[in-house]
């Protein structure tokens, strides 16, 4: 995770040395071009300031769900970060752009919030109430429209986006055993 937060440090050093020539790459709405944005805009960020807002929840919750194993995570992270963009590029209004990892840390929130309980793991529950408790208020704050400046529709998508990636990777409940003795 100190290599993904690094990384989105470096690519903003670039966009800053380059006068922001990045930052038309991330996701411009309903505009065929901006699809591209899709897979650009978590890695791209409006400013210094805006990277930092993003780098310490991403790596928390980066770090606690690569626990399960890095392709597991990247798994999750990719599944996340094509569910946030497509839905900020059908909801966002026209004429905006929107970059930043942001999507990816609600959605991160939003999976392991919800991963225990699917998977009826009582650590995974622990983790999930603990997160829930610490940032659950100002995250759910975060994806409401209240600040015309911030991309409440990629906050929404991405808590959307996490909590679907972790029912999509519920893991069936193994079948009783025929030879158990299970009390009505």
């Amino acid at each position: 995770m100190l290599g993904w937060v690094a990384l989105l440090w470096v690519i903003e050093a670039v966009d800053y040395a380059t006068g922001h020539a990045l930052d038309p790459y991330g996701i411009s709405a309903r505009s065929v071009g901006g699809l591209s944005g899709i897979l650009t805009a978590p890695f791209l960020h409006f400013g210094f300031a805006h990277v930092a807002a993003n780098s310490v929840a991403l790596l928390i919750f980066g770090f606690v769900a690569a626990l399960s194993g890095i392709r597991h995570f990247l798994a999750v992270s990719a599944i996340v970060i094509l569910g946030d963009g497509i839905g900020v590029w059908l909801i966002s209004p026209s004429n905006t752009n929107t970059a930043g990892a942001s999507g990816l840390v609600f959605g991160l929130f939003g999976y392991l919030v919800v991963r225990g309980f699917v998977e009826r793991k009582p650590l995974g529950i622990a983790v999930g109430v603990v997160i829930a408790a610490i940032w659950g208020g100002s995250f759910l704050l975060g994806a409401l429209p209240t600040d015309t400046a911030v991309s409440w529709q990629g906050h929404l998508c991405g808590l959307a986006a996490g909590v679907l990636t972790a029912l999509f990777f519920r893991r069936p409940a193994r079948p009783a055993s025929p030879n158990r003795l299970v009390r009505a």
